[in-house]
Formats: structure tokens, C-alpha cells, sequence
């Protein structure tokens, strides 16, 4: 049996404080005070046609050898899309003679694999990341600003979505922009239409609760399992903070100060999912999945319903077209609240200790990256919305249907955390998945409802005390 909430949180939240502390004292300026929450920014309007490619300026040969030049690329579920990656930046580097490095890592491990990397001296030349973790390492000064930059190649791609520039909002990270976005997308609700149709569910889900009642009345364990979410301490598993806000939850309050996790609007998504779980819907194992699980559950056929943003998508084109002409497709549904479709981003960083001569090339290769010519390929092979118009007419998002919807999802979603305001204290909060935490406290240590929602309650504070 577990120890209480509260001091198995300081253990297993270790990672995030640690991460925060060998940041502050690797930082040489100090670091900067908390940000203010995003201001509210309009929709700007697409321009009418698409932007003509450019190619981008080569960098200057080096004058004398710089060295290896060192890339960290997010590993995701298609090795087609990563392969397309290296192959890219190793090319760059052959036209522009530069030894280049590149290592691809498990975006599960990237704060880990940084934390070690700052403590130790060893950090990349440049790298992608989430933009939590973009707004913890720059609020200490570990990310060199790259303003200019973001316009440019935006203005060369016709311009960036506006959930791009809200994913980036200076007002957030302290007035300036750390990353140029390279995709948008979120979550898409995959079901095994073959399995839910001829018992009369022909309509996609509409509510949270729909899932639960399809599921339990479809499933049959242990051959499949109605509901493959992950419960356990992953990104995927943060699909939980999207389903408790659909029920009105919030992580912390308008001012982005005051933890509210101890709510009526928790405990009745509580009651909910929790129940879901006693009734057997989720696979064994759920509370406990890597990063994999929830897709392995689906593409093994042990699961009717998963979230997905296009990995699994991917695997069926490839490998299991039987499977794949068994699901259909939809949004995320909603809750007794609202419906939360919320857009994440991923974005290209250079790191302060990034010497000058390399900050030049990281720069000429961010642009290489952004050709349309590349990216447009690039997404066929991957999970991911498009992040500039240029990007949008890429034959991938009209042939597919999970496409098409990351497309609109990048276009029309809100990004990240809404209606919670997007700061370093709830980065911090969700890289420690303390949600997922919160519902495995319920289930696998039988403690209440009531206490494991205080325990999150004071954990979660603790947080935001950090940034006053």
C-alpha cells in the first residue's frame, strides 16, 4: 500500500522541482518573475491565398571547424516521420558542411533527459520540446528568445495560426516568443464502429457519459474493454485534466493563483471516472501504461474507444487496414459543462548555452525545417495540425479523416489549458500529472474521494505557491 498522498506526491513530483532547481542554478541571469496569464487574443483571418514557398538562405560556411553541431528530435509513433527528420537535418548539414548530431528522444523522457542535461553541461545545440516545458526552462533563462526569428519564418509561410502565436504569447513568457511552432493538434476520439453499430450506437459520443454507457454496454472483457484512457503518469494520461474541466473543474482559479481542484464540479468527474474503472471498462494495466499503451490497446483490438491525436491512425494505413475500415472518427466530447477540445503545440528551441556561431546555424536550420516542401511531406508521415497556412493544403488533410480533424482542431481549437490560465505553476502541475494521480490515489489505494482531493488540493498549492 502507497504512503499518503501527500508525501508520495513530494516523492514522485521530485522530477519537476528538481528539474525547476537545477534550472535556477544553471540560469546566470535571475529568474524572471511568474508570468502574466495570456491575454485573450482575436482570430486573425487566414490570408486569402496560400504563401509562396521560399527557400531558405543558406548559413555562411563556418570559418573555422565549430564542431558537431547536437539536435534532439521528439521521438513520436511513426518512424517514418522521425526517419524524415534526421534524414533532414543530416542533410542540412552535409549542404552547409557541419557535422550534425542527431539523437531522437521519447517525448516522455525530454524533461528528464534536459534536467540531466543542465545539471551536467550537456545540453544540445537546439532540440524540440512541449510548450510546458518551453515555459518552465525559459522563465529561468535556459532559452534564448527567438522573436525575430518566429516572424520571419512565419511571414514566409503566410502566417502563423493564431493558436500558434497563443501557444508562444510573449505576455506569457515574460515578453518574448522561445519557439517556433512546428505543429498544432490535439486529441481525436477513435471507436470501433464494427463492434458499437450493430448494437444501435451509430452516432458518435456527445458527452463523456455517452463513452462511459456505450462502452459498458459493448464491451466484453477480457476480449476487449470499452475505454483504453490512460490513468497512469504519462502525457496521455492528462487527457484527464480535459475531461474534469468538461465537467466544470479547474486546476486553479481566474487569477491563475488559487489551486481549485477541491470542488464539487472534481468530485462529481471523480464519481464518474471512478466508477467507469470499478465497472471494469478500462483495460488492466491502464493506471500503469507507458506512453504506448493506450495505442497497443486499440491496434490489438483490446479497447473501443481510445484518444488519439494520429498515431494509430497511421499504424492501421500501414499495417491493419482491416481495423482501420472498423473505426470511425470525431471530436472530443463534452462534458455536463462545456466541451474541451483543447490544441497543444510542439516547437523547436535553442538553449542559452548554445555558443553564437551554432545559434546562426540553429537559426538557418529552423528555417530549412519550415520549407513547405518538407513539412508538408512531414505530416503525412505524422500526428500533427498544421501551424502556418503554407501548411494547410498538404494533401494529407483532405485524403484522411483524422487529418482533416487536426487540421480544424489547429485552425478553429483553443489553445492548451482553457478555461485555466496557461503559467509556469500549472506546467508544473501537469508535468508532475498529478490529475492522473489524484484518480490512481481512488483506485488502486481504495482512499476516498473526499481525501485524495485534498491531498491533490494542498499538493497542487504547494505548487502555486512557488510562483507568488
Amino acid at each position: 500500500m502507497m504512503q499518503k498522498m501527500s508525501s508520495l506526491l513530494r516523492r514522485l513530483s521530485l522530477l519537476p522541482v528538481l528539474l525547476l532547481a537545477a534550472l535556477l542554478l544553471a540560469a546566470c541571469p535571475p529568474a524572471a518573475a511568474p508570468a502574466a496569464p495570456a491575454a485573450e487574443q482575436p482570430a486573425a483571418e487566414a490570408p486569402a491565398a496560400e504563401a509562396e514557398a521560399t527557400e531558405a538562405p543558406a548559413a555562411e560556411a563556418p570559418a573555422e571547424d565549430v564542431g558537431t553541431f547536437t539536435y534532439w528530435g521528439g521521438l513520436i509513433f511513426s518512424d517514418e516521420a522521425n526517419q524524415m527528420l534526421v534524414d533532414r537535418i543530416e542533410a542540412w548539414g552535409e549542404d552547409r558542411g557541419v557535422d550534425v548530431d542527431v539523437v531522437m528522444i521519447n517525448q516522455n523522457e525530454t524533461v528528464q533527459r534536459v534536467s540531466a542535461a543542465i545539471e551536467a553541461g550537456t545540453m544540445p545545440d537546439a532540440l524540440d520540446m512541449g510548450t510546458g516545458h518551453m515555459l518552465l526552462l525559459s522563465q529561468s533563462g535556459q532559452l534564448q528568445p527567438l522573436d525575430a526569428l518566429y516572424d520571419e519564418i512565419g511571414a514566409s509561410l503566410g502566417g502563423w495560426y493564431p493558436a500558434a502565436d497563443q501557444a508562444t504569447d510573449p505576455a506569457v513568457y515574460g515578453g518574448h516568443r522561445y519557439g517556433i511552432v512546428f505543429s498544432l493538434g490535439g486529441n481525436v476520439l477513435y471507436r470501433r464502429a464494427d463492434v458499437l453499430e450493430p448494437l444501435g450506437f451509430t452516432e458518435a459520443p456527445a458527452l463523456w457519459t455517452d463513452v462511459s454507457d456505450m462502452a459498458k454496454a459493448a464491451q466484453n472483457p477480457p476480449e476487449y474493454y470499452g475505454m483504453g484512457f490512460a490513468l497512469s503518469n504519462v502525457g496521455d494520461a492528462n487527457l484527464t485534466e480535459s475531461m474534469l474541466r468538461s465537467w466544470g473543474g479547474r486546476i486553479a482559479d481566474d487569477e491563475g493563483k488559487t489551486c481549485t481542484i477541491d470542488s464539487p464540479e472534481t468530485r462529481e468527474f471523480l464519481t464518474w471516472i471512478t466508477g467507469a474503472f470499478a465497472d471494469g471498462l478500462f483495460p488492466p494495466g491502464a493506471t500503469t501504461w507507458d506512453g504506448a499503451g493506450d495505442n497497443v490497446a486499440y491496434q490489438s483490438g483490446t479497447a473501443l474507444f481510445i484518444a488519439n491525436p494520429g498515431s494509430v491512425y497511421l499504424y492501421m494505413r500501414n499495417e491493419d487496414q482491416e481495423l482501420g475500415e472498423s473505426t470511425k472518427y470525431s471530436g472530443l466530447p463534452g462534458g455536463p459543462v462545456m466541451r474541451v477540445s483543447p490544441v497543444g503545440a510542439n516547437v523547436r528551441v535553442i538553449p542559452t548555452s548554445t555558443n553564437e556561431a551554432k545559434t546562426e546555424l540553429a537559426h538557418d536550420l529552423f528555417r530549412f525545417l519550415a520549407e513547405p516542401e518538407f513539412m508538408n511531406e512531414y505530416y503525412y508521415n505524422a500526428i500533427y495540425g498544421p501551424a502556418a497556412v503554407a501548411y494547410t493544403d498538404a494533401p494529407i488533410f483532405s485524403e484522411s479523416a483524422v487529418h482533416e480533424g487536426l487540421r480544424d482542431l489547429a485552425i478553429n481549437g483553443t489553445f492548451g489549458p482553457f478555461p485555466d490560465v496557461n503559467n509556469a505553476a500549472l506546467a508544473e502541475f501537469s508535468t508532475g500529472f498529478l490529475v492522473p494521480r489524484m484518480i490512481q490515489r481512488i483506485v488502486i489505494d481504495n482512499v476516498s474521494i473526499d481525501d485524495s482531493i485534498a491531498e491533490t488540493q494542498s499538493a497542487c498549492q504547494a505548487i502555486y505557491d512557488k510562483y507568488q
